[in-house]
């Protein structure tokens, strides 16, 4: 008899446009055109526009059982900017915050290389796009795993990097555009505004340096085995070609 909990848990598919849609632009717009007194007011629009990412992320952890710790971290992150703007703690907090998320992050990158399971090999180097057990056993028999490994490690450090350069960016934007004392009507139309800004100056290029960490360590793979990207596939991905 098959339990409940094993056949309750729907098979979970990416919706960036959802994603985008619930975390950026509607939380954006409640922020700088409904905060006004005329409207919601400063207070009950920043309540309105965080539920917004907070309650999706929620609903992505409860509904598909993605515990997985970047989410957790956007849920913290979206909880502390609700905690600045009601509890009217400085502006340069939020800069803070803004820069400590990704900064968290890309320290986890660098621990996890001292691991079993850096977070590189967990993101781009698994059985979910590559077929890793064909790369391995060629690797081992041309004698070039330690070769393998220590590109993997390179490539570990440019991720973290990336994170760096977040951490960086989201301080600057922070503290160029939101400048008013939180709580009011001017910071969170601020907000909204640094929150529309933050995506194509941060998340673009941050996925741009992913796809080249990506490309870097598929190089290293075609000339230490010889393989082409069809031939090395996922099999459930090279099924759907």
């Amino acid at each position: 008899m098959t339990s409940p909990s094993t056949t309750s848990v729907p098979e979970h598919k990416p919706r960036p446009w959802v994603d985008l849609l619930v975390s950026i632009v509607i939380p954006s717009v409640i922020l700088m055109k409904f905060s006004g007194d005329q409207h919601l007011g400063s207070v009950n629009a920043l309540i309105l526009g965080l539920a917004f990412p907070l309650g999706w992320g929620l609903f992505e952890l409860v509904r598909y059982h993605k515990k997985n710790f970047i989410a957790v971290l956007g849920l913290v992150s979206v909880g502390l900017t609700g905690g600045i703007g009601l509890l009217e703690l400085d502006a340069a907090w939020l800069a803070i915050k803004e820069a400590a998320i990704p900064a968290v992050i890309g320290l986890a990158v660098l621990a996890s290389t001292r691991t079993k399971y850096p977070l590189v090999r967990t993101l781009l180097y698994n059985p979910n796009v590559l077929n890793v057990d064909k790369i391995q056993q060629t690797l081992e028999e041309n004698n070039h795993v330690d070769e393998f490994e220590g590109r993997l490690l390179k490539a570990s450090y440019f991720f973290a990097g990336t994170f760096l350069f977040s951490s960086i960016m989201n301080y600057v934007i922070a503290r160029w555009i939101v400048v008013s004392p939180s709580g009011t009507q001017a910071f969170n139309e601020e907000l909204g505004r640094m929150t529309l800004v933050s995506y194509p100056m941060i998340a673009i290029p941050s996925m741009v340096m992913m796809m080249l960490i990506f490309y870097y360590l598929w190089r290293t793979i075609r000339r230490l085995t010889g393989y082409t990207l069809e031939e090395v596939m996922a099999p459930h991905l090279a099924d759907k070609g």
